[in-house]
């Protein structure tokens, strides 16, 4: 396999590597396929047949500009959005497939190809259902179809994936593209929807744990004995955006990725010991156990694979809610020539062309590396990973700190001269992890690139502090941008947010931080009830909480012209209505209240939108309606503070990122 080029670094889609470490020559001459944008864009060669893939992780327009040489064909793989956990686990969204040789969902062979004109064509991403946060009745939501439309094709909708089903006579798990496990009793499964997905699995018989969702590749498993949870259905692999399985997760065989629509597991009824019900290859989610064995929370499938959310634990004397399904995905590939434009003199990251410039970047740990000698100048942004956080657990506490950034390192003159072959490693630092109730969310992982001139390291951010005791667990972290602080309840004493990596420059977020620096947390004050300290931000600190409104978060930082293709979804929102902005501070918890108390993620303008890709505090809300929301992936923001009063665990960072640019 050879790669020739990805058009857009927002992926780790496309880490194809040539044997030359070159992507190609040019050749006018050489046949060529129609010319589209819209989504991710990678080429990629199988056995001499070169082909383009449309990654839409999001809704979106494919725009077919022109029709080439080679045809009008269009393959697809499109899937809904996986259903939240119930008891049971969540169904998988509906997958549709067209690619030769793969099947469709449910067992159903391959559709037939689109057919396309030079126009275009609406692409829908259905989200994720909720996960049952409510006893006793314990749904969980279905998701969300997914779709290609257009003026001239007849339209492929994949249904969204069934919800788990819940307690008692809400027991049934809920029809869709995979249906829904059963709840706490032998209630009906959720029924598949043909040539897309299978029916859930059956909660077992006088007992309470829930059947595992169904998936794309096969039935959701029935909870076997009490107390174990049904198993999620297993999903099915693609390789439509590239033999290298750049897609989805790993799943059974000699090969490791590309599996999507896998199904949720079922919960596991909370008597020691137990086992909860584990995910179907293909972004299924893990079912909950309870109290017994801890409360090991559900998750969520996995985002852009349509897999199941994990089944709930809803009881006393806590409560686990389900897993939210992951969000859907839609992939179109067609043939293109041979040979197309465009010369790396490395490999590694997703590989696009902008300004005169070569760019890799890297969503996930790899490495920057060629056969060849390579004497050039570099350009390097590195972004760690931001900080998770927690929600308080007693009704009396106070709203927690938002989650801190990761650490922004920025460099624009880095020599690189050096004998082939070689390999610099990449590491792309992972978000923090949610805390559990009462205790604190984690750090967030450093970022870094091993350039032979020098190790260059980006610290993931700081945690937010919660109102648990007055010295442990109160004050921020100090990370990369600091967490904003707590304040313990009953105490009179104010807490600081962390430090970050350097004190924030002069002027508006977005200048070049040079060597790199993160913001400080934001503080609590005396007051009480407290409203917790926004995180601070890549280019900001974050404000203090008082007594009636929770810190924002700091702003964030905006990449460089260099990076800042316009064909690309790199970054997030930020000021100026415009995309490529990272590492906004979390949002800080507030204490009551549910609208405009709450910190605002990455300083943005209102609730709604906040700037790049941070998350928004919570409220005080005991059923898990007003907790933190987490930090967008690859943003290296940190996650909003838990709201007063919740039982809910926190919500996770976004992951980090690295760019490295050099001249075409």
């Amino acid at each position: 396999m050879a790669p020739i080029k990805s058009n857009n670094p927002f992926a780790s889609y496309f880490d194809f590597f040539s044997k030359s470490g070159l992507d190609a020559v040019t050749n006018p001459a050489a046949p060529q396929g129609m010319t589209a944008t819209g989504g991710i864009i990678g080429d990629y060669e199988v056995s001499g047949t070169y082909y383009r893939a449309h990654v839409f992780s999001s809704s979106g327009t494919f725009n077919v500009t022109a029709l080439g040489s080679l045809g009008d064909t269009v393959e697809y793989v499109v899937v809904a959005g996986g259903g939240g956990g119930g008891l049971g686990g969540g169904g998988a969204g509906g997958y549709r497939s067209s690619v030769t040789g793969e099947n469709s969902g449910g067992g159903g062979s391959a559709e037939t190809a689109l057919t396309v004109s030079a126009t275009s064509y609406t692409i829908s991403v259905g989200g994720g259902g909720v996960g049952a946060n409510t006893w006793p009745t314990a749904i969980g939501s279905d998701g969300v179809d997914s779709s290609i439309s257009g003026p001239d094709i007849t339209t492929v909708t994949s249904t969204k994936g069934g919800g788990g089903g819940g307690n008692g006579s809400h027991g049934n798990g809920r029809t869709g593209g995979s249906g829904g496990g059963s709840g706490n009793q032998p209630y009906t499964v959720g029924a598949g929807t043909a040539n897309q997905g299978y029916a859930g699995g059956a909660s077992r018989p006088s007992a309470y744990s829930g059947g595992g969702g169904g998936g794309a590749g096969g039935v959701g498993g029935d909870a076997p004995s009490n107390p174990v949870g049904g198993d999620g259905g297993i999903g099915l692999r693609t390789t439509i955006a590239g033999p290298s399985y750049p897609i989805g997760t790993p799943g059974p065989g000699p090969t490791t990725g590309g599996w999507l629509a896998g199904g949720g597991g079922g919960h596991a009824y909370p008597t020691a010991p137990v086992t909860a019900g584990s995910g179907g290859a293909g972004g299924g989610g893990t079912g909950s156990t309870g109290p017994a064995a801890n409360l090991s929370s559900a998750t969520s499938g996995q985002a852009s694979t349509g897999g199941g959310g994990g089944g709930a634990y809803l009881g006393t004397p806590s409560n686990g809610p389900g897993g939210s399904g992951g969000s859907g995905i839609v992939v179109v590939r067609y043939q293109i020539g041979s040979q197309q434009s465009g010369t790396a003199k490395a490999s590694g990251g997703s590989i696009s062309y902008y300004g005169g410039k070569t760019i890799h970047a890297f969503t996930s740990t790899g490495t920057f590396s060629s056969n060849n000698p390579f004497n050039e100048t570099c350009e390097c942004i590195i972004i760690g990973g931001g900080s998770g956080t927690s929600n308080p657990s007693s009704p009396g506490s106070h709203g927690a700190g938002g989650g801190g950034a990761g650490a922004v390192y920025d460099r624009n003159n880095i020599p690189v001269n050096v004998s082939g072959p070689w390999t610099f490693n990449v590491t792309v630092g992972a978000g923090g992890g949610r805390g559990a109730p009462g205790s604190k969310g984690s750090n967030g992982s450093p970022s870094i690139v091993a350039f032979p001139t020098g190790t260059l390291t980006a610290p993931g951010g700081g945690a937010g502090g919660i109102s648990a005791t007055p010295t442990i667990n109160t004050d921020g972290e100090n990370g990369g941008a600091g967490g904003g602080a707590s304040n313990y309840s009953g105490s009179n004493n104010p807490h600081p947010g962390g430090a970050g990596a350097g004190a924030p420059w002069p002027g508006t977020p977005g200048n070049d931080p040079g060597s790199g620096w993160g913001g400080d947390g934001g503080n609590s004050i005396t007051a009480s009830p407290s409203y917790g300290g926004g995180g601070g931000g890549g280019a900001q600190d974050g404000s203090t909480g008082n007594g009636t409104a929770a810190g924002n978060g700091g702003g964030g930082y905006k990449i460089p012209t260099t990076y800042q293709n316009p064909d690309t979804t790199l970054g997030y929102a930020g000021p100026g209505s415009s995309n490529f902005w990272f590492a906004g501070g979390g949002g800080g918890g507030a204490y009551d209240g549910s609208s405009g108390s709450q910190g605002t993620g990455g300083a943005g303008p209102d609730l709604n939108t906040p700037y790049a890709g941070a998350g928004n505090g919570g409220w005080r809300a005991t059923d898990g309606t007003g907790a933190g929301t987490p930090a967008l992936a690859n943003s290296g923001s940190g996650a909003g503070g838990g709201g007063g009063g919740n039982a809910d665990p926190g919500a996770i960072g976004g992951s980090g990122i690295v760019l490295i640019a050099y001249p075409t």
